[in-house]
């Protein structure tokens, strides 16, 4: 979507930042100004079905593998930016590469979400490898083959190579276990353990079992999980990743989950889910803890499915793609189109928000942080321009 640079302001009085290099310091008229707003209205409830039974099922019936034989099985080979490269896209590039042209190029799959392995562990290593992991939705008028995740082995960021894996629900018909495409638009991912969180635009958040990863025959390009013959089809993709558990919707917020990002400054740690929109008016972000120990929601007190947000606010923010905080900071990505460069935002609750104009790339999407090196991370979306890269947060 086009949408003009100037509609970032628009309804926004402008002023220039003290001390901003490169960025302008936008107040809003106190009606519009960011805002805490009812958490209370933001409640999701855990759904997990039958998806166990059909788990075990399919457990038994396909060779498991481990994250670690994904990342060591790349068939992709991606291309590492260089400094020069770096900066021709971004302000205070920090790392970042290119996918394979067959990915950079085509009109079937478009890359929205991403995470890395400092998400899903506190050291930034999972199974003794350093990985980022891309979420690409189908562009199919009925979302054909659902989602897949680029698993990109980053350990050498020398010589990066990937595979993509897909999404699937696991479902059990008249006694046969089997599975199928997830058709969501993904807009964000988050690795938190063996879970890796992906929102549901209006529905609320799906999870996927990194525990539970499958291989299947990879004979059939145009078919999908148990067939005829007994075989297990994925679209031609070799591995695929089964959603374990759901958190639906249940509060009155209706909030759309565009992007989600994961925070461990907080206590305990929290993902932040936020909403794209054009105009800016109303849009929001909330938040919810986590628990290291299951990799979950935390409950409400008293519940064993509920969980309400524990923090919310109104930030007005136009074409918002993506959003993380950190030490209660936050850092929000916009877009502008398919001709202009992305903008970041930065924001601390009580103060106005500083846009800091073109210091991303062309078709920014979701954000995530690796902590080890201070880099913010965002993936692009658009054919021609697809990169992984990063930027030096602490510079904004």
């Amino acid at each position: 979507m086009l949408i003009p640079r100037r509609s970032l302001l628009t309804g926004l009085i402008a002023v220039p930042a003290a001390g901003a290099a490169g960025a302008l310091l936008v107040g809003t008229p106190a009606a519009a100004a960011p805002a805490a707003i009812d958490r209370t209205a933001f409640k999701l409830r855990r759904r997990a079905g039958a998806y166990a039974a059909a788990i075990a099922g399919l457990d038994a019936a396909l060779p498991n593998v481990t994250v670690q034989q994904v990342l060591d099985d790349g068939n992709r080979v991606a291309t590492r930016l260089t400094a020069s490269e770096g900066a021709a896209l971004v302000t205070n590039f920090a790392a970042g590469f290119r996918f394979e042209s067959g990915d950079v190029g085509t009109a079937e799959w478009m890359p929205q979400g991403i995470t890395t392995s400092s998400d899903a562990l506190d050291s930034g290593v999972y199974e003794d490898r350093k990985a980022v992991l891309v979420s690409w939705y189908s562009t199919a008028v009925d979302g054909e083959k659902g989602v897949r995740v680029s698993f990109v082995n980053r350990t050498d960021p020398l010589a990066p190579r990937y595979r993509h894996v897909l999404l699937v629900e696991p479902y059990t018909s008249g006694g046969v276990h089997s599975f199928r495409p997830i058709n969501v638009h993904a807009g964000g991912i988050a690795w938190y353990g063996h879970h890796l969180y992906v929102v549901d635009t209006n529905r609320g958040l799906r999870i996927f079992d990194l525990n539970h990863l499958w291989q299947t025959s990879t004979t059939s390009s145009t078919t999908c999980g148990r067939q005829s013959d007994g075989s297990y089809q994925a679209f031609g993709y070799k591995y695929v990743l089964p959603q374990s558990l759901a958190y639906d919707q249940v509060g009155t917020g209706g909030l759309v989950f565009s992007f989600i990002s994961l925070d461990r400054s907080t206590s305990p740690d929290s993902i932040l889910i936020g909403e794209y929109g054009n105009p800016g008016t109303g849009t929001r972000l909330a938040r919810w803890g986590v628990d290291y120990t299951d990799r979950e929601l935390v409950h409400d007190s008293g519940s064993t499915t509920d969980a309400t947000a524990s923090w919310a606010y109104r930030v007005d923010v136009t074409s918002m793609q993506g959003a993380l905080s950190l030490n209660g900071k936050y850092f929000l990505s916009t877009s502008d189109g398919d001709a202009n460069d992305g903008d970041l935002a930065t924001w601390t609750p009580g103060g106005s928000v500083v846009m800091h104009y073109d210091t991303l790339p062309i078709g920014c999407e979701d954000l995530t942080y690796r902590p080890s090196v201070d880099e913010l991370w965002t993936v692009t979306e658009y054919a021609g321009r697809r990169v992984a890269i990063s930027v030096k947060a602490g510079a904004f």
